[in-house]
């Protein structure tokens, strides 16, 4: 995992990348996780699973082709295909249609591809290839009734305006009309209440809430309506899971697979964070969605499974949306502790405890674990009047000069019982060297 910093970014710009990452002026570098600088990925870290609506300079990116430069003078939407009046709108004309808009989580296809065994190749996301925004346009629906769509309809194919690298096939992907035609499908000029960014497909992008990202095509500038399923790459052999379950490590044939389409109901753990414990008590926290079931519920496990318990829920922003929930922990005894979290939704599905391997390493959901350590009650006591862990966590000293620490916080005034030294320094010197 890197990280890119102000100094960094500013060094690549200078280095003959400028154009491509001055349009990646609406995201914030210094706080992604760079999973791929050109075509652009950019990871959210887990922080951002802690805020109700992810900022637009906090949101990843994922990019297949580079980032279009589209004058919104000149820009056009044309729909066409099996419908009785092809029309092409302008952004003027869009925007006099009724406006409307909804709170729904984007997340990449994807994401957490990193954690499937055996390894799968692709963008190696971890948790972050998902944000939840505010997003406001119209309805495809009102779009595609004043064309007239035909009975013989049955798909319905975004192209944008990006343009594909070497011999890559240009990015169309596809949807049901019945999907198409569903209130909640927009085409979004706004994401949290401002245009929508360059990065995130100004000046229009379908979105299909429920859907994974990859139906989400962005720089939209054509629409066309199908009779019969869409026979390029991207509908025909990429984006494409298996029609039942396969060993891992399997090769599957194409014509076994079906494309990409709902997300399962899913919860991360934003924090503590793995590793030792920082804190008497910790309020463990996360975000939790689903395919637009309404999440009802995320139940929290600080035994590796055994026992589960109602975490708290946030408020509620919409069914495509994710929730927040809290669980406040005071840890038992020293030891290691495996946190885990479960979210279940109102139509009955529940997050699973195993990951159904497929090679494309897509949709994982599987419960998310986090092991921390807890230390010893005479360290919690002692050592946590004064710092919160994290001073202890940066030393990185040596048993002898955690030795010379413990007697120096002595002499500044830390209670330190003789009968507690030796259990501490062999905490510290054990856990932060």
């Amino acid at each position: 995992m890197s990280y890119l910093t102000r100094r960094q970014v500013l060094g690549i710009a200078l280095a003959g990348l400028s154009l491509k990452f001055a349009r990646a002026a609406d995201t914030d570098q210094s706080r992604m996780i760079v999973r791929s600088p050109f075509p652009t990925d950019f990871e959210m870290p887990l922080d951002g699973f802690t805020e109700a609506i992810t900022p637009i300079d906090h949101f990843f990116v994922r990019c297949h082709t580079n980032i279009p430069k589209v004058n919104l003078k000149t820009w056009s939407l044309k729909v066409d295909g099996v419908v009785n009046r092809p029309l092409t709108l302008t952004m003027d004309e869009l925007r006099k249609l009724p406006r409307t808009e909804l709170v729904g989580v984007l997340e990449c296809a994807g994401n957490n591809r990193a954690f499937y065994q055996p390894h799968v190749a692709g963008t190696q996301w971890s948790y972050g290839g998902a944000g939840n925004g505010r997003w406001a346009g119209v309805r495809l629906r009102d779009v595609l009734e004043e064309t007239g769509v035909k009975s013989s309809a049955k798909q319905v194919l975004f192209n944008g305006a990006d343009t594909p690298l070497g011999t890559m096939e240009h990015l169309r992907r596809g949807i049901t009309v019945e999907k198409a035609l569903h209130p909640d499908t927009l085409l979004a000029y706004e994401l949290n209440g401002q245009p929508l960014p360059v990065m995130h497909g100004f000046p229009v992008r379908i979105v299909v809430p429920g859907w994974a990202g990859d139906s989400w095509i962005k720089w939209l500038q054509h629409i066309e309506v199908l009779d019969h399923e869409h026979d390029g790459f991207w509908m025909k052999s990429a984006y494409r899971y298996p029609k039942s379950t396969v060993n891992p490590g399997a090769t599957v044939n194409p014509a076994d697979t079906v494309p990409v389409t709902s997300l399962g109901v899913k919860s991360v753990i934003a924090k503590p964070a793995a590793g030792p414990m920082t804190a008497n008590s910790v309020t463990i926290a996360g975000a939790a969605w689903s395919d637009g079931s309404p999440v009802t519920g995320v139940d929290v496990s600080t035994d590796g499974g055994q026992h589960w318990t109602s975490a708290t829920l946030g408020k509620d922003l919409g069914r495509y949306s994710w929730r927040l929930w809290e669980f406040d922990w005071t840890p038992g005894p020293e030891g290691q502790y495996m946190l885990m979290s479960r979210a279940h939704t109102a139509s009955g599905a529940v997050q699973p405890l195993e990951q159904q391997w497929n090679p494309g390493g897509y949709l994982w959901n599987v419960t998310p674990r986090v092991s921390v350590q807890v230390g010893p009650e005479s360290y919690r006591r002692t050592c946590f009047v004064c710092h919160d862990g994290h001073m202890m966590q940066t030393q990185r000293l040596t048993r002898a000069q955690w030795e010379k620490e413990v007697g120096k916080m002595g002499n500044w005034g830390a209670r330190v019982n003789p009968e507690d030294r030796e259990s501490i320094i062999d905490f510290l010197s054990g856990t932060f060297k």
